[in-house]
């Protein structure tokens, strides 16, 4: 049996659905809220992303495509260039390293693993700002953005799983 152009197209569109999915969310985030001091704890929804798509599907997800997501989250949140960048391959990495576990688990073991990323995140962003700056820089914006990103990842995954269902499988 052939394959046909429009099949080719479909596949490929849905092999971009993570990497679209992922855009959607970083865009998403950029969002301006009119909300006090918002932006400096803002959940982190890129980093949800790339944790769910490392576990179930890193083949469509790859380091180069995370190294470029997290570049453009840098130049349009005005982050030092290369923070985001660093810290979404270095999540990327850590969850492949550890991949059989958590497809081998349930939903809380994930959320559990999760909290350990989000929050190693949180302390390499602080560390690198830190050393950035050349001064002790106060946790509490990077604690707080890490417990709300923590807090909404059930709603988020929930999402993931519906765009993995119904683009990726079958």
């Amino acid at each position: 049996m052939t394959v046909t152009l429009w099949q080719r197209l479909d596949k490929t569109g849905r092999n971009l659905a993570p990497f679209a999915v992922t855009v959607m969310l970083l865009l998403l985030g950029m969002v301006p809220l009119q909300i006090p001091s918002y932006t400096e704890i803002a959940p982190a929804l890129t980093l949800m992303a790339v944790y769910y798509w490392a576990i179930h599907r890193p083949d469509l997800l790859r380091p180069g495509a995370v190294f470029a997501l997290g570049l453009l989250q840098d130049l349009l949140s005005g982050a030092p260039l290369g923070l985001n960048a660093l810290t979404l391959v270095c999540v990327h990495w850590a969850v492949l390293t550890q991949r059989r576990f958590f497809l081998a688990n349930t939903f809380g073991l994930m959320w559990v693993g999760f909290a350990l990323i989000v929050l190693g995140a949180a302390v390499l962003q602080w560390l690198v700002v830190c050393a950035l700056s050349a001064s002790a820089v106060p946790f509490n914006a990077p604690f707080f953005q890490a417990l709300l990103t923590l807090a909404l990842f059930p709603v988020f995954a929930w999402l993931f799983i519906r765009v993995h269902r119904a683009f990726l499988q079958g």
